[in-house]
């Protein structure tokens, strides 16, 4: 079972990007679950969800305490909790210890409230878990601007594969 936390502040849209990448995970024909954990539910503050993905139904309901990926959308937030993640994305253009930096923020600068699908596309691209096709069929189902969205995670694949 593959086991991924996903990082961000609220209204980054972590819940949203757990959930696009468990679509995904679905549609390339795998079993998968999302679901969030929220502290105090404000702008801004930490937010963290999770998602498994599997060839087999997942009957676990419990956190994730040692995750195979962990993806974060704010930088400001690498170290912050005592989650172990065998390989780390993280939104930045600076280089952090045991990770692979992408720089979401730069592809999201014009249109911000993309920053969770860029990075899960950047995930998605830098791993090969899940397809391109699998996650722009995703996208047409939770975006609600999908040829931005779209348009976003062919840029992010093109991206990566250079």
């Amino acid at each position: 079972m593959l086991q991924i936390a996903i990082y961000g502040r609220g209204g980054q849209g972590v819940v949203k990007a757990s959930q696009l990448l468990s679509q995904a995970a679905f549609n390339d024909g795998r079993y998968s679950q999302a679901f969030p954990f929220f502290g105090t539910e404000r702008r801004g503050s930490p937010v963290y969800s999770y998602v498994r993905i599997d060839k087999k139904e997942i009957k676990i309901r419990e956190h994730i305490y040692e995750a195979d990926y962990l993806i974060i959308l704010d930088s400001t937030l690498f170290n912050t909790n005592n989650i172990k993640a065998k390989k780390i994305v993280i939104n930045s253009n600076k280089s952090f210890p045991n990770s692979i930096s992408f720089d979401a923020s730069e592809i999201a600068k014009d249109f911000p409230q993309a920053l969770n699908t860029v990075m899960i596309a950047a995930f998605c691209a830098l791993t090969g878990i899940i397809s391109k096709e699998a996650l722009i069929k995703a996208c047409e189902i939770f975006s609600s601007l999908k040829e931005k969205n779209i348009e976003i995670i062919k840029k992010v694949f093109e991206k990566c594969q250079r």
